[in-house]
């Protein structure tokens, strides 16, 4: 069994925005010459998620306007509190988009047969940044023969 781990850095844009990492991973999956086992992909952040979705420009439309109107971030946090907390006082207001990660999720685990990852046909592996714009770094390891 080998192992490989891969680190992808990318810029996100403001506000909620969703990025298909999908090329990335199987740029990966390719180098590491691993046929069969599985890859996890993690984020290194607190405020983005990874989920599997389709990559569709209405329904990333959808999935911003959803996670609004599920945590709203206007709403009263107690995390916003940045006077009552030991933080830089430029500390981002940002409860929300730590919500939403909670929610949504910090990795997904893929299964890899025939040096390809087995996904369905609209499926995409997606990096949602919530709380952007900001450098994020995802962790992608290759486990498997």
């Amino acid at each position: 069994m080998d192992m490989k781990l891969y680190t992808l850095q990318l810029s996100t844009n403001r506000d909620i925005s969703l990025h298909d990492i999908t090329p990335a991973i199987n740029a990966y999956l390719r180098d590491s010459g691993i046929q069969a086992g599985f890859i996890t992909v993690t984020t290194q952040h607190t405020t983005t998620a990874v989920a599997i979705n389709e990559n569709e420009e209405r329904l990333v439309g959808d999935v911003k306007a959803f996670l609004k109107r599920l945590i709203p971030p206007q709403d009263r946090y107690l995390h916003n509190d940045i006077h009552l907390r030991d933080c830089p006082p430029d500390e981002p207001k940002n409860a929300h988009a730590h919500l939403a990660a909670m929610l949504l999720g910090g990795s997904e685990v893929i299964p890899v047969s025939e040096g390809k990852l087995v996904m369905g046909r609209y499926q995409s592996v997606m990096l949602y940044e919530l709380d952007g714009p900001r450098e994020r770094t995802v962790s992608v390891q290759i486990v498997g023969v």
